[in-house]
């Protein structure tokens, strides 16, 4: 297995980039190759530092960088030298088999689109993210890679993130949901109710409307989305989560006794942590387009890089894409 990394992709790069895929070299020796593609004089000098075994190293120079104020869609036509365009230029050649990048994310999105196309049947592509609730993960898709989506979309990402858990997750029968505003099968918008029937009428285990407090209290596999509701959640979580444990950290310092009491939790406080940190669950894979391409937080950990070529692998390995093509021409074709 040989898997393109964008090692000049996220706030971090390439530092965090290329001691992230030192890591992985270690836990996963499935993947031979790791092509580092970035400014190779950067690139090498962070492999020697960090002592790369060469033979599962090859540096592919890229001179451009995308960078977080650039038009994703431009980028990809004045840009064709960035690290992200190159690295899926090896996908797109056959040489790799799958990218992790935590740069851009529209830019990844769209060069992903353009470079690679889509699978056969798939309108639009969908970001599937993971969040940790009582019961495990729950995903949501879209996590904003189509903020404009039309019911169709919606639709496909079900059938997609069911595939998904299915084949990667190891999930037996995966719950997908409909995210809206109540979980009557009359509530939301037009726009969602359509949706609902349309989800209702595949063959997943479509288990209707879901709310916002569902996504941490009930076992859902999945949550469906548009990219623009699934971004806003996403982003929202993730800064409650912040605020949280900020506000804890305040509390429990603010004396002697609470910090004692404090320090007897430790291990509890850092399991829960470690539980909600999105370094522990590495990146989000880009359900759709012909290829694997996983996107990660722009201020991924060396760990989160690790664990986002973990991600990539096992998409890999499942034959993710052709039993995604399967689904969806056994599912609805006359809406697909």
């Amino acid at each position: 297995m040989r898997i393109a990394v964008d090692a000049m992709g996220g706030d971090f790069a390439p530092g965090n980039i290329i001691e992230g895929a030192g890591l992985a070299m270690g836990r996963y020796p499935m993947v031979e190759c790791f092509y580092l593609a970035g400014e190779e004089d950067q690139v090498k000098e962070l492999v020697d530092k960090h002592r790369l075994p060469a033979n599962r190293v090859e540096i592919v120079h890229a001179s451009q960088v995308v960078d977080m104020a650039d038009s994703a869609a431009l980028s990809v036509r004045r840009k064709r030298d960035s690290s992200v365009s190159v690295a899926i230029d090896l996908m797109k050649k056959g040489e790799a088999q799958a990218i992790v990048s935590a740069g851009h994310t529209g830019a990844s999105v769209a060069a992903t689109t353009v470079k690679l196309r889509l699978l056969k049947g798939i309108a639009r592509p969908g970001i599937c993210s993971p969040l940790p609730n009582d019961h495990g993960i729950c995903n949501i898709l879209d996590a904003g890679a189509n903020t404009d989506a039309k019911a169709k979309h919606l639709l496909h990402y079900g059938i997609m993130g069911s595939v998904y858990a299915k084949h990667v997750l190891g999930v037996k029968e995966p719950k997908v949901g409909l995210m809206s505003v109540g979980e009557e099968d009359e509530k939301g918008t037009e726009f969602t109710k359509q949706v609902f029937s349309m989800l209702r009428s595949s063959n997943i285990h479509f288990i209707g409307n879901v709310e916002g407090h569902d996504l941490f209290e009930e076992p859902i596999d999945i949550v469906v989305c548009d990219g623009f509701t699934g971004n806003v959640v996403l982003k929202s979580c993730e800064a409650t989560a912040r605020a949280m444990f900020k506000w804890l950290k305040h509390e429990l310092t603010s004396t002697p006794i609470r910090y004692a009491g404090a320090m007897l939790a430790k291990g509890a406080f850092r399991a829960v942590k470690d539980r909600s940190n999105y370094e522990t669950y590495g990146g989000s894979p880009l359900l759709g387009v012909k290829g694997v391409c996983i996107i990660c937080h722009g201020s991924s950990s060396p760990l989160a890089i690790c664990n986002a070529i973990r991600v990539a692998s096992e998409a890999v390995s499942h034959e993710l894409n052709p039993h995604i093509e399967e689904e969806i021409a056994r599912n609805q074709p006359d809406h697909a």
